[in-house]
């Protein structure tokens, strides 16, 4: 049913080009759970044929991917966990996922709104808990901006070298994702001793 329904996405919305790219990340950005990778990619792809500028399309992906961010950090900034709790599940969000978020952010600090956007099953809703805490808007929207950012770009480079080759493309995906996983592990492990050491310094 979902993969019917992102198919139904990409086909009509992706006639529009760039403001079809934006739509789409806007959404998987937001509260539609489903892979950047079918829009990105094929953006990539398309940018490689000479179809659409590869440069314009990275941007579009990023500034849709924020301000479906910030529709995420406003909605529950607004109405708070309660709301989240009682009609997530209308917008595909368990209470478990809620919770997971909510430990994710408390355990990582506002980083994660960096960190969290390079991991699959919660860069859609790592805004969420960020709303809730009420993370400063200029600090959550730079930190998005990054995180998005370099997601887009691998993904938009993917499609533009190798998005001709799905096999190839299928493989190298895998790696880029367990490579953005180890970045991200590997900068929350600098963070914590940077404020370590910044604490120390303080006493």
């Amino acid at each position: 049913m979902l993969a019917d329904i992102v198919n139904w996405i990409v086909q009509t919305v992706g006639a529009l080009g760039y403001m079809g790219i934006f739509i789409m990340m806007f959404l998987e950005s937001s509260f539609f759970p489903f892979p950047s990778e079918v829009v990105m990619v094929p953006a990539g792809y398309l940018a490689s044929k000479g179809e659409m500028s590869l440069i314009i399309a990275i941007l579009v992906g990023i500034l849709g991917s924020v301000i479906g961010a910030l529709f995420n950090y406003f909605l529950a900034k607004k109405f708070g966990r309660a709301f989240l709790l009682k009609y997530g599940k209308y917008i595909f969000l368990k209470e478990e996922q809620i919770e997971k978020l909510e430990n994710f952010f408390a355990k990582h600090g506002e980083i994660s709104t960096f960190s969290g956007r390079l991991i699959p099953g919660i860069r859609q809703y790592i805004s969420l808990p960020a709303g809730i805490g009420k993370m400063h808007l200029k600090r959550f929207v730079a930190y998005t901006a990054l995180g998005a950012g370099i997601w887009v770009v691998v993904l938009a480079l993917l499609g533009y070298f190798i998005g001709a080759n799905e096999a190839i493309l299928k493989e190298n995906l895998k790696i880029a994702t367990i490579a953005a996983v180890a970045f991200v592990a590997l900068l929350i492990v600098l963070y914590y001793f940077y404020n370590k050491k910044s604490s120390k310094g303080d006493m």
